[in-house]
């Protein structure tokens, strides 16, 4: 039997519209009531948002498994907030179920700046040194107490080992769409990379999405829903999924990644990019989304095949 959790079905997720989101506002917060409430372009899955105002802006968990992060966030941002380099998101105020939403939710300050995409990175060198920069001040933040791997993140921090079936359910049905030789070999390098059993903190989700730039610059670090303690290797797949080669090599080097740390941040980039594939092969809408994840399969391909090379060449030199 198998002792890693079953991560069960795709939450079943409410549907959230502004009027709903202004009777929340009137109802409990009346010192923001009458503030206009406009839906953000592309505000995510885990969680409805909303502007409100032109200075704050509202999440709204969009299933009651995305829900248990709200007390994390109200618990732990204004801890950590202080102690990194870049903005990221601190509550102003938690509501409750009403108008209909039965969840908690919370109101953050605005965070302005652009998506992360790679065309909008001004140096991708520099971008990722201020990256890695961010990172190692987050996992040098105290651990103790922090949220351990589980539900409320979908056991970011935790074993590869968690999201096997998954792995296992996309390569079979992508064979013949995308080239899945080489994954079986870096899967099973990543589920046998030690971690040294050090709980540091991770911010469990940094893609582009959740990182904003100002003059093509990282400006701040959001959505901390996934965050926790314990493997921080699940942030490393940004190496492969945003990064140039160049960049990758810097952001390891100024994070001081070693090979079982790579091997397990690379499987967990290939996870989500090989989970995304499978989403997204079929439908014409989605061959953007897919387009995308056929790129960082590549780059995770001839990285890891770059690192083989590079291996045997030295132990080759030190054979003779």
């Amino acid at each position: 039997m198998s002792d890693t959790p079953d991560l069960g079905p795709v939450p079943e997720r409410v549907t959230v519209e502004a009027a709903q989101v202004s009777r929340l506002i009137g109802e409990q917060f009346p010192q923001w009531a009458g503030l206009p409430v406009v839906p953000v372009a592309r505000g995510g899955w885990d969680n409805w948002t909303f502007h409100l105002g032109t200075d704050l802006l509202v999440r709204l968990p969009s299933a009651a498994e995305y829900a248990r992060a709200v007390e994390k966030e109200h618990r732990w941002l204004p801890v950590l907030a202080p102690r990194l380099p870049l903005p990221v998101p601190v509550p102003l105020a938690k509501g409750g179920p009403g108008a209909g939403y039965p969840y908690s939710w919370s109101i953050y300050r605005w965070l302005d700046g652009g998506t992360a995409t790679v065309d909008r990175i001004a140096d991708p060198v520099r971008f990722a040194a201020d990256l890695a920069g961010f990172l190692a001040a987050l996992r040098s933040v105290d651990a103790t107490g922090g949220p351990r791997p589980g539900i409320h993140n979908w056991f970011r921090g935790g074993t590869l080992r968690t999201y096997d079936k998954q792995f296992e359910r996309a390569v079979a049905e992508l064979a013949g769409h995308v080239d899945v030789g080489p994954a079986r070999q870096i899967w099973a390098d990543a589920l046998d990379a030690r971690w040294d059993g050090v709980d540091r903190w991770f911010h469990g989700d940094v893609a582009e999405g959740n990182l904003l730039l100002h003059d093509g610059q990282l400006a701040a670090v959001i959505d901390f829903g996934t965050c926790g303690v314990g493997d921080p290797a699940c942030d490393l797949a940004v190496a492969w999924s945003l990064l140039t080669a160049d960049g990758r090599q810097v952001f390891r080097g100024r994070l001081s990644v070693d090979a079982d740390s790579w091997a397990r941040g690379r499987g967990w980039a290939l996870w989500k990019t090989l989970v995304t594939c499978s989403y997204t092969y079929e439908d014409p809408e989605d061959a953007e989304d897919f387009a995308s994840a056929r790129r960082i399969l590549g780059e995770i391909f001839s990285e890891y095949a770059g690192g083989q090379s590079s291996s045997v060449s030295r132990g080759t030199a030190r054979s003779l």
